[in-house]
Formats: C-alpha cells, sequence, structure tokens
C-alpha cells in the first residue's frame, strides 16, 4: 500500500521538478526590450523599393494602370485589400480569380498594376493570367 501510494505521488513530484514557462519580472520600464551585446538590434528598413514589374504577354491594358482603370476593364473588385503602400484588388468569374496587385513606381507616386496572378475558383490551381484576364475583362 505504501508503495502504490509512493507511485501516486510521483507525477507530482515530477511536475515540480520541471522548469516552468514563465518570464522573471524585470526592472526594465514596460516596452523597453533587452538586446543581447553580442547582437545588435536591426533597424526596419524605412526607404523606398521600387516594385518588381511583371512582363508577360496578353497582360498589356493591365500592368500599369491604377485602380481606377482596372475597375473600368473588370468592373467592382471582389476584393480591395491595402497594406502599407500595397493594394490587391481581387476579380472573379466563373472562368478564373484574378489577383492584381498595385505598388507605388516611385516615392510619392499613386500605385499602379504590377504583379498579376491567376488561378481556378473551384480547386486554386494556376491557370494562365492572359486567358484569365481576356475571360474576365468587360467586352
Amino acid at each position: 500500500m505504501r508503495n502504490l501510494a509512493a507511485l501516486a505521488l510521483l507525477p507530482l513530484v515530477a511536475a515540480c521538478a520541471t522548469s516552468p514557462n514563465y518570464t522573471v519580472p524585470s526592472s526594465r520600464p514596460a516596452g523597453s526590450a533587452a538586446v543581447p551585446p553580442q547582437q545588435p538590434q536591426v533597424q526596419p528598413q524605412t526607404g523606398f523599393r521600387a516594385p518588381r514589374i511583371m512582363d508577360a504577354p496578353g497582360l498589356d491594358g493591365v500592368i500599369g494602370s491604377d485602380a481606377s482603370g482596372l475597375v473600368r476593364q473588370f468592373g467592382t473588385p471582389r476584393l480591395d485589400v491595402w497594406e502599407g503602400d500595397a493594394r490587391k484588388l481581387q476579380f472573379s468569374g466563373n472562368a478564373c480569380v484574378l489577383d492584381i496587385f498595385l505598388y507605388p513606381p516611385a516615392p510619392g507616386r499613386g500605385e499602379t498594376a504590377t504583379w498579376v496572378e491567376a488561378r481556378r475558383s473551384t480547386d486554386g490551381r494556376d491557370v494562365d493570367r492572359a486567358a484569365c484576364v481576356a475571360a474576365l475583362r468587360r467586352r
């Protein structure tokens, strides 16, 4: 009986022996992060980076267009998502889903279409971008 009681307490004793995952309070002010001296703090990039511009046949009139030009070509986008100075417009139809990515070509300029992705709406498989553009473009 005594051995049975000792075995029952064994998991509790083992739990006390493991180190818990908690942070020891510091005397540093809230919001200040400690940086080890051997690892200098990395500064985020704040300068402008020019976007990569897609050059593919069949995307004439899409690449280089602004958002209003794309709306004239494809109608109201299903999605209009902003992230910083980047924008994604998504157009969809029976044939495919078209994602058009817009970035400013230079500092202080408005964003224009620089990249296009196309996929089937049924299974998400890639489709020919130019064919998707042609299928969704308003006549």
